[in-house]
């Protein structure tokens, strides 16, 4: 008889595979030794001394721009939302607010299920998207709004490098082998983020993050690293050159009316 271990959102075991064999339990040959190791300590050490090393930067950028949304969007700098990690163990993640306080999430939602159940790429919404403020846009190009992550990454919930966490309702539409991206600790950056990410589809998404679950090494972790500096500076040019040739949408200026009064006639001479 086979059970399962592990965490799913209710709180239930699942994910893990064990099989009773004379009263003893093995662990199944399908789950990766990751997982029952999911942090390991040159993964943990890594992150501390990256944070530790870029800290002196990322403290005044990050000022920088709370003050920024704090000036140009009213509402809280912070955004905070519940996240699926590690096996299916819910989380909240920290971003900065890019989008209108209270914005509503029924038009992702079904964005989001077009893109698991097609080939489409997974182009974001942002383009369109009435709820991104101005400032929001460009923090979401540059990926700045990503940063208040490290709080997650410090608390050991995230780590630098490590699949995109996913959203409730998305957690929700996976089938199994989806689910298997969620074999390790999600992260900042990952190897679907540096290879493509916009141009891929759901499907080359999720084996690439289980790729790299059942593939993680020190030498990975560095090249992604390393991968990223140059994968956001080419997202910050292609949104530039979006917005260059984004025609003019805006309508022409209402021109005052002009009133018309009937004409005079000639005054005549009696």
């Amino acid at each position: 008889m086979a059970r399962r271990a592990g965490f799913d959102l209710g709180g239930n075991k699942m994910g893990t595979h064990f099989k009773a064999s004379n009263g003893k339990k093995r662990v199944s040959s399908d789950v990766s030794r990751h997982c029952l190791n999911p942090l390991p300590s040159w993964k943990r050490a890594l992150d501390v001394v990256c944070l530790l090393f870029l800290a002196p930067a990322l403290v005044p950028i990050m000022a920088v721009v709370a003050v920024a949304i704090r000036l140009t969007s009213p509402g809280p700098v912070l955004f905070r939302q519940e996240r699926i990690g590690l096996r299916g163990a819910p989380f909240i993640i920290f971003k900065f607010r890019t989008m209108e306080q209270c914005a509503e999430t029924k038009s992702h939602q079904e964005y989001l299920a077009t893109l698991i159940h097609s080939d489409v790429p997974m182009q974001k919404l942002d383009a369109n998207d009435k709820r991104v403020s101005w400032i929001g846009a460009m923090l979401r190009a540059s990926g700045l709004d990503e940063l208040p992550q490290v709080f997650n990454v410090i608390r050991g919930e995230m780590s630098l490098v490590g699949p995109r966490p996913c959203i409730r309702y998305e957690y929700e539409q996976y089938l199994p082998e989806h689910r298997e991206r969620l074999n390790a600790v999600p992260g900042l950056t990952g190897l679907w983020q540096v290879s493509g990410k916009n141009r891929t589809t759901f499907p080359e998404m999720v084996a690439l993050d289980v790729r790299y679950a059942k593939n993680l090494s020190l030498r990975g972790d560095l090249g992604i690293l390393l991968r990223t500096f140059p994968v956001l500076i080419q997202q910050v040019r292609e949104a530039l050159d979006r917005k260059r040739s984004r025609p003019n949408t805006r309508p022409p200026a209402a021109r005052p009316p002009v009133s018309r009064q009937p004409a005079q006639r000639p005054a005549t001479t009696v």
